[in-house]
């Protein structure tokens, strides 16, 4: 799970989509799975076995997925209470602005090929993401010296990712690769090697078009992990092969298959969720329809979110909120207020506004206008969501015809401010510092002008600190809350699903196995609870 906002492919790969940003988007449900009770099992010969799409490029599984996390480190990685402990990095320290850290690495890893691993390491790595052939970090955005070894330096020169400071330890998603076998490579070729990490897992071989296999890796700083192989089983059928017993985890899993999985007894189901990617109603404030704080605040009031989440079989109060949240604050669970369920309030904001339903049809009209709009919608699995929220708008008076189509299509159309409403992602990165200026900042394809929130976003890409970030997301939450540029539907869910005999995840910061599969063990008898 991506806890600190999405990386950007390389350049001339932008076209491929990320799997994770749209499984969460998916509909179907389970209710949230109790973190599993037992010790770890002292079985040496453990294989577990994750489905994994067939056909995903190994460039992008060893560069920007969960499966990364098997090879390489992190500089440090949140435990099972979301708090952020070392992994490479054994200590820091910042300057008060946050722009500049001091990094101490572990002394005693090595590369799986023996080589240990230095401070050159992680240099050579972040000059390598901000290669322009590569582009998974802005050049120009930091400078690292080397000390010595096993100590570096980062100084920020600008700040283009809220809440990360890329090659500091307030990045948990970075990971770093070896110079001595990289540097020989072209940047462009970047990608096309096999991995030799430093993690607790080694990588073994590949099958094409049927597995890739990893071993566990006898000299792991943290001891070997308790499951010996972990074999990615390439299908397009992930579900099907969790239900006959082929594969025993399943990451990402859609939300539609959720349903069905929830009735089988030997599953669990263990959930994520960021205040990032989050699912929206886009309005585009420049038509008539919504140019109205009250009209937008009716619409968002007879949208029943509770049993929206129900509808899409989102997990058990997951947040609803108004405002953009930091990470910080939704981890911490400060989440201001939402508006409630209310129709009857809906209604009465409406006739305020001069929208009535005179001659009796059930659809809102004002100056010979009906209240009638198109919602574009992604996709046809997005139909049963803009098919609910159709019908609740129905009930205020509000006709909304759903057109569906390509999410390429929606992107553009949205972007490029043709559209009347739109289910879209806010958050999300769109080429910009903080993903969210695309909606809310000075060239709003939203048509939104708020100048005290522009200068407020205008602060957020300048800081790295997380208190300023939670400060300046404070400010901006009254704003928000009269406002309402858009309607917050649900925030980003991610799913992973694994038979009860996987040990040692939990909701919310253990759910994906492969990102934390030395922190598991495998039970055969499934037994316990």
């Amino acid at each position: 799970m991506r806890t600190l906002g999405p990386r950007p492919l390389p350049v001339g790969l932008s076209r491929l989509m990320d799997r994770r940003a749209f499984m969460w988007l998916s509909a179907g449900s389970l209710v949230l799975a109790a973190l599993a009770c037992g010790s770890p099992s002292t079985d040496r010969d453990s294989t577990l076995t994750v489905a994994w799409p067939t056909g995903y490029p190994m460039y992008v599984m060893f560069t920007d997925d969960s499966t990364m996390f098997l090879v390489f480190l992190p500089l440090v990685a949140r435990n099972a209470d979301g708090e952020l402990e070392g992994r490479l990095a054994e200590r820091w320290e910042h300057s008060p602005d946050y722009r500049t850290w001091t990094v101490h690495l572990r002394q005693d890893l090595r590369w799986h090929d023996g080589v240990p691993v230095t401070a050159h390491d992680v240099k050579f790595t972040l000059d390598l993401l901000s290669d322009p052939n590569v582009l998974y970090a802005q050049p120009g955005g930091f400078t690292v010296t080397v000390l010595d070894d096993a100590t570096y330096t980062i100084e920020y020169h600008h700040l283009l990712a809220d809440e990360v400071g890329k090659g500091s330890p307030l990045d948990d998603y970075t990971v770093y690769y070896p110079k001595h076998l990289l540097e020989q490579f072209d940047p462009e070729d970047f990608g096309t090697w096999e991995p030799v990490g430093n993690g607790p897992y080694r990588y073994v071989r590949q099958l094409p078009q049927t597995m890739m296999e990893f071993e566990a890796n006898p000299d792991y700083y943290r001891g070997k992990p308790s499951i010996e192989r972990v074999v990615l089983k390439f299908t397009d059928s992930d579900v099907p092969e969790l239900l006959s017993g082929n594969v025993d985890a399943v990451n990402y899993v859609a939300r539609e298959s959720l349903q069905a999985l929830s009735e089988v007894d030997r599953f669990r189901a263990y959930h994520s969720s960021t205040p990032r990617h989050n699912r929206v109603i886009a309005w585009n404030l420049r038509n008539e329809l919504f140019r109205d704080a009250s009209v937008r605040r009716a619409l968002t009031l007879a949208i029943d979110r509770v049993e929206l989440h129900q509808v899409l079989h989102m997990p058990a109060g997951l947040p609803i909120f108004d405002v953009p949240l930091s990470g910080g604050q939704y981890r911490r669970g400060e989440v201001p207020d939402p508006l409630p369920y209310d129709p009857e309030r809906a209604r009465q904001l409406l006739h305020e506004a001069g929208w009535r339903d005179g001659d009796g049809d059930g659809v809102r009209e004002r100056d010979g206008r009906l209240f009638r709009f198109t919602l574009l919608t992604p996709g046809e699995e997005r139909a049963g969501e803009a098919v609910y929220i159709q019908s609740q708008l129905r009930r205020v008076g509000i006709d909304v015809q759903v057109q569906t189509m390509d999410w390429s299509l929606v992107l553009e159309r949205v972007t490029g401010s043709q559209f009347e409403a739109a289910l879209f992602v806010a958050n999300a990165s769109l080429d910009s510092p903080m993903g969210v200026l695309p909606f809310f900042g000075e060239e709003s394809f939203i048509g939104y002008a708020n100048r005290d929130v522009i200068a407020l976003l205008s602060e957020l890409t300048r800081t790295i600190a997380p208190d300023e970030i939670d400060r300046i997301h404070r400010e901006l939450a009254p704003i928000f809350e009269a406002d309402l540029p858009v309607t917050y539907l649900y925030p980003n869910v991610e799913t992973s699903v694994a038979s009860r005999r996987v040990r040692g995840l939990s909701t919310p910061f253990r759910a994906d196995p492969l990102r934390y599969m030395d922190e598991l063990w495998i039970e055969e008898d499934g037994g316990g609870g």
